[in-house]
């Protein structure tokens, strides 16, 4: 097969750019080791920027999103048995929605398919050669048989655990930049009425907890936990006195129960690997950094990667220019830093550190105090959350 721009993966970063290409009549194959069932049915949060809404509904795959997403104004901070309310709006003219990584994907395939694009699904040994030639390939195998994609360009979109990172020429030469947490998340997806109008992100003693609405009927929620733990070692009644303890606060709020109907514990690190180009392969999204959770910037960060990526290959393409392209690392880490700079201080923030002295602590508690009775502080965090830079 010969396209113009070959993609691996099918994650949010590689179909939204398959799709801004092909608006920008740009040809592009994407190809993807999972079925087309695991890449809808695999439950993520998904927090969006303004900005990652705008780029949806501009290219026409926002409606559902817009139908179907919880469009939040603001976000709650708990500690010390109280809520502060952080309005996103009123310090930024912002404000994020409230819609699953995983309905992003149905529509972005949906999409896609009705545009004829080509999507392989369930492949595997892909291997990607020649990226530092004009003429990179990619190899796989599809429904039994050895194939292959000459291509212009290769973008890797598949995630940390991908080919196309390790694949990078002069791997002695990348700089990885790398924290691992000492906890991780405790997720649970729950059959119940919403808690909350809107997240609430606590700190607590006994370790951090969110609650974040999914839909009217399910709402997912999270307690901090050891990463090595497993989800049998919890009863349902465990959980639930868990989340209660760090939940609720002195003005009578109760978190609702309902039947959980999913468990799952996610490990937490902050990683970015550069440069996130070499010769005619480019990364986007996990393959070339990670953020921890509690600052919501994940699907958002690729998003931004494949933006700027698409608005390099469209000036390549009618222009004969690789400037956007060259500079496209350069650019791409300047957001990069600044969101894992925020989702740091998030999760320095909110998480219970069992090295921590009582000094520290202290000072934990200071700085939300200070957040939340000061507007510049207010405004610097929520200005962060909803992307307003």
């Amino acid at each position: 097969m010969r396209t113009q721009v070959a993609i691996i993966g099918a994650g949010p970063a590689g179909l939204l750019l398959s799709h801004l290409l092909h608006l920008d009549g740009i040809e592009s194959i994407v190809i993807e080791t999972r079925s087309r069932a695991d890449i809808e049915a695999t439950i993520r949060a998904g927090v969006l920027e303004q900005g990652t809404m705008d780029i949806l509904t501009e290219s026409g795959v926002g409606e559902r999103m817009r139908g179907q997403g919880a469009l939040h104004h603001g976000f709650e901070l708990a500690f010390g048995g109280k809520r502060h309310r952080i309005d996103l709006t009123g310090l930024t003219g912002k404000a994020i929605t409230v819609y699953p990584q995983h309905e992003v994907i149905k529509d972005l395939v949906a999409a896609r398919l009705a545009a004829d694009g080509q999507i392989l699904f369930e492949v595997s040994e892909v291997a990607l050669h020649g990226v530092d030639t004009q003429t990179p390939s990619a190899t796989f195998m599809h429904g039994g048989e050895a194939r292959s994609i000459e291509a212009d360009f290769v973008i890797g979109c598949d995630g940390y655990h991908g080919v196309s990172r390790p694949a990078m020429p002069a791997q002695e030469q990348r700089k990885n930049f790398q924290r691992i947490y000492p906890f991780g998340w405790f997720g649970i997806l729950v059959e119940s009425a919403p808690s909350s109008e809107e997240l609430i992100y606590a700190q607590h003693d006994r370790g951090f907890a969110l609650v974040s609405t999914r839909s009217p009927t399910v709402q997912r929620l999270y307690f901090q936990c050891d990463p090595t733990d497993h989800v049998d070692n919890w009863s349902d009644d465990q959980i639930w006195s868990e989340l209660h303890a760090r939940l609720e606060n002195h003005d009578g709020w109760r978190l609702k129960e309902g039947r959980i109907f999913q468990k799952n514990i996610i490990g937490m690190r902050s990683f970015v690997s550069t440069p996130m180009q070499a010769g005619r392969l480019f990364l986007a999204g996990d393959s070339a950094h990670i953020v921890p959770p509690t600052g919501a910037k994940g699907m958002n960060l690729a998003v931004s990667d494949v933006k700027l990526l698409a608005r390099g290959l469209e000036q390549f393409y009618r222009q004969g220019s690789e400037e956007r392209l060259a500079s496209y690392s350069d650019d791409a880490l300047k957001r990069i830093w600044r969101a894992e700079y925020f989702s740091w201080t998030m999760t320095r923030l909110l998480h219970t550190f069992a090295e921590a002295t009582p000094f520290e602590r202290e000072m934990q508690r200071a700085e939300l105090e200070n957040i939340v009775t000061s507007r510049a502080m207010a405004t610097a965090l929520a200005e962060n959350y909803v992307g307003a830079f």
